[in-house]
């Protein structure tokens, strides 16, 4: 409440829905998500057949060559010092299912004291595509899933299967992404279910961290690295949502967190470096209670167009609408003079001046009509024309379709209404966006609406099915 722009952490506890932390409005929320960076280590099957895995560490003197592929041993998990033996992975690579209660870095030293050669851990299906890699005590490839699936199938199709690690150092440009992180909490806002969450989504899986350097890992080739690690987490995405938000108050001096906030969501990149929606782990679409407004465009937020701003104060009338009590909420404006309830309108959820739109159709007339003011940063003399995307069983309404502003910091106002296009649909969600284009920009507005206020139970699904 003090001017200070605040990213937070959207948690860990993807990919269950209703998991979001850090909800209130005041905040930037952030999800996580890959970057085009990965740390590549491939798996040369003996059929000739290269599969890319991942590895913190980069080992230029490791001999690069076929040798005995070996895996099965005990539960899978290469824990079991009784088959651990030199006799049965001296000189081999052994090829290790992820999960169980030992760690990669458990696993490779028990198979490095036994002789082994070299590690394949092959991913739980839960975490998709997305690799996190870690450090090993022995040369290693930490692969997806599927990749597992190909090299499984590969061991089962013949009796002498060889494989070589082959490492390829540091690799950029990868087009598969961004993607969303599997632990990556998903919304909805369970204290908040008007305001959508996440609000944006940053660069949060293998991402470089100084930390200590545990005991037990292979010294790596450069000295340097010893002391940095790969971590993921929002909270390692939170970070560079805060930078970018730093650069735009350089950029912006005057800009209030709101409009920095603002400027982020309706920016943000719904599209991944293919050109196609950003995938969730799973490589399905991810959705907006996933991704939130999108991946954050750090070029794209310093020139926004118009902004949806917000003052400390407009918070207020907002808390009395969700029945904080006056000494709660006097708690959170300080130091702003004490208020009270009754003496001012509640705000709907629906009607805070927030960069994105959530409308439930849970009562008849089955009509959401939503309040919002945008203010010009951009060209003195601009024209913003309205254009809406949503399914075909939403009819969406914008009034004035047009705004026209003539000066730099002029506010407009406008409604958005929301109805079913046809028959009510008993449950179920639907995105779209509302677009105000002009000749230099694009502001985006993520619209959300569903048919039943969201379901508690993190267990249950079904009040997230799509249309």
């Amino acid at each position: 409440m003090k001017g200070v722009f605040v990213s937070a952490a959207g948690g860990n506890m993807g990919p269950q829905h209703a998991t979001v932390a850090n909800e209130a409005p005041w905040l930037l929320t952030v999800a996580a998500a890959t970057t085009d960076r990965r740390f590549v280590v491939s798996v040369k099957l003996g059929n000739g057949v290269e599969l890319d895995g991942e590895s913190l560490f980069q080992l230029k003197d490791f001999l690069s060559m076929q040798r005995p592929l070996v895996r099965n041993l005990s539960d899978g998990t290469c824990s079991d010092e009784k088959v651990l033996t030199p006799q049965n992975v001296g000189g081999k690579i052994v090829v290790c299912d992820a999960g169980g209660n030992f760690t990669a870095l458990e696993m490779g030293a028990a198979l490095r004291e036994a002789g082994a050669a070299g590690m394949v851990v092959i991913n739980i299906q839960e975490f998709g595509s997305v690799i996190q890699p870690k450090a090993h005590a022995l040369p290693a490839s930490q692969v997806p899933y599927s990749v597992g699936q190909k090299i499984r199938a590969y061991m089962n199709s013949t009796d002498d299967a060889t494989g070589e690690l082959i490492f390829k150092g540091t690799v950029l440009g990868n087009r598969d992404s961004p993607v969303v992180a599997a632990f990556s909490s998903r919304g909805p806002s369970k204290q908040n279910q008007g305001i959508l969450k996440p609000d944006i989504t940053g660069p949060g899986v293998n991402i470089i961290a100084g930390v200590p350097r545990p005991a037990g890992l292979m010294t790596p080739p450069n000295p340097l690295a010893a002391n940095f690690d790969i971590l993921s987490g929002t909270s390692m995405a939170t970070p560079h949502l805060s930078g970018i938000a730093a650069v735009i108050k350089k950029a912006h001096p005057t800009w209030s967190p709101a409009a920095i906030k603002s400027a982020l969501i309706t920016t943000a990149d719904t599209t991944d470096h293919r050109r196609k929606p950003i995938a969730a782990h799973d490589g399905y679409p991810a959705n907006l209670l996933t991704l939130g407004a999108g991946f954050a465009n750090p070029m794209k937020a310093l020139r926004p167009g118009l902004v949806y701003n917000l003052s400390a104060a407009d918070y207020v009338p907002y808390l009395c609408g969700l029945r904080y009590s006056d000494h709660e909420i006097n708690s959170i404006i300080h130091p702003l003079p004490p208020v009270s309830c009754a003496q001012m309108p509640p705000v709907a959820q629906k009607d805070l001046n927030y960069p994105s739109i959530t409308a439930f159709l849970d009562q008849a007339p089955y009509v959401v009509t939503v309040s919002r003011e945008v203010t010009n940063v951009g060209r003195a003399r601009s024209v913003y024309v309205a254009q809406v995307e949503v399914p075909g069983l939403l009819s969406v309404t914008v009034t004035p379709d047009t705004l026209r502003f003539t000066k730099v910091n002029e506010a407009k106002r406008f409604t958005v209404t929301i109805r079913p296009a046809g028959a009510r649909k008993e449950k179920g969600i639907a995105e779209g966006q509302l677009k105000w284009v002009s000749h230099k920009n694009v502001v985006r507005t993520p619209i959300l609406v569903s048919y039943k206020k969201f379901v508690q139970d993190n267990s249950s699904t079904a009040h997230l099915t799509h249309w």
